[in-house]
């Protein structure tokens, strides 16, 4: 018999009047009420459709002491904002020769061909190590200073292992650029935390599909589900992409540059060429208000509303679509090496952390109690 799944509850950062406030946000759940009006004092806001209450160390500990045992706790949006670290740093003005530096570190990045979201990524964190320099009146650039950094901006506002990694790597990136001889491989990286991706079944995927009335949403996560893609991959599909001929879709420049094709579903083929009429789309396959391809952030909007509407409490974003397509192709029978070329990975390595998750895999395993 399945384990209950713990109800979600998503804890983020915003600012209100000036000061920084832990929100809350869940559905619906009297139970948890009187532990957060009156266990922890939170305030609720009529308005914005969350509890809060004020942003510091103590109080998140509390947060996890009270729930984690009822609940699965959210931390992925306390990175969604800024910070008050991000806030103070942001009010300093960089040097001239800094910004030259920077300028033409975004260019080398360019030439290098690293995707236009790790140049976003690298820039910021670039530029605000180098305004908290500034801000702490350090004139050296080493790896102490990277260390300091490394607490002040990440470890103590509790960003993500992957966002600690990313910053390291920026850094790196960075000095390496400027020719500087600095042991940034010196500095501690945290160990990386190995979970297991949440799948899916095939009747919380059908729930899902079905609660969405929209035709250009319903059209998208059928697409991604079906065709095991990458969000960064569905939003910049274009028409010219779908190959309705061989049933094929061509993903290209996906991660790593790499060009692969990935299955097109009959019944997908179908809701495309709905939407298509409704919407009439001009370049890319799903285009924002004003044209151009649709924003990540609204895809993932769409995908929560839809698991709100039916009923879904699994913590899932879009890329658990993508999990689940591998999932259910690896327990209907189809061979690790086709998965693998159907996601684009490198590495079959990757590929077989779904070996991991299938229930079939784990359900032919004869239990050792029962041969007592």
């Amino acid at each position: 018999m399945p384990l209950p799944v713990k109800p979600t509850i998503y804890i983020g950062k915003v600012f209100r009047n000036g000061e920084a406030r832990i929100s809350i946000e869940c559905q619906r759940d009297y139970t948890l009420i009187p532990i957060l009006k009156n266990d922890l004092k939170a305030l609720w806001s009529a308005s914005k459709l969350y509890w809060h209450l004020p942003f510091s160390t103590n109080h998140l500990d509390a947060l996890s002491h009270f729930l984690k045992d009822k609940y699965f706790l959210d931390f992925s949006k306390l990175e969604a904002v800024v910070t008050y670290e991000e806030e103070h740093y942001a009010s300093y003005i960089l040097h001239e020769s800094d910004l030259k530096n920077i300028e033409s570190f975004s260019t080398y990045l360019t030439t290098n061909r690293y995707s236009q979201s790790t140049i976003s990524t690298y820039i910021s964190l670039v530029v605000f190590y180098l305004k908290f320099l500034k801000a702490k009146n350090l004139d050296i650039v080493d790896a102490q200073s990277v260390s300091l950094f490394n607490y002040d901006f990440i470890v103590k506002p509790r960003k993500s292992i992957s966002y600690q990694n990313q910053a390291v790597n920026a850094l790196k990136t960075y000095f390496k650029y400027l020719k500087l001889d600095i042991e940034v491989n010196l500095i501690e990286r945290p160990r990386k935390e190995k979970r297991l991706p949440v799948i899916l079944s095939y009747a919380e995927v059908k729930q899902l599909i079905n609660s969405t009335t929209n035709s250009k949403h319903k059209a998208m996560l059928s697409l991604i589900y079906s065709a095991g893609l990458r969000v960064s991959e569905a939003i910049a599909m274009k028409l010219t992409d779908i190959d309705s001929d061989r049933m094929l879709i061509h993903v290209k420049n996906a991660k790593g540059k790499k060009d692969r094709y990935t299955l097109l579903s009959d019944k997908v083929l179908v809701l495309l060429r709905e939407y298509y009429q409704a919407y009439k789309p001009k370049e890319y396959l799903f285009e924002g208000q004003f044209g151009g391809p649709y924003s990540d952030r609204s895809a993932q909007q769409v995908l929560k509303k839809a698991a709100l509407r039916a009923g879904i409490q699994k913590n899932i974003t879009l890329h658990s679509l993508r999990h689940s397509f591998a999932t259910h192709l690896l327990e209907n029978g189809t061979d690790i090496r086709y998965i693998q070329n159907l996601l684009g990975h490198s590495s079959p390595k990757t590929t077989m952390i779904y070996t991991h998750v299938s229930e079939q895999s784990i359900q032919k395993i004869k239990n050792p109690f029962d041969m007592l």
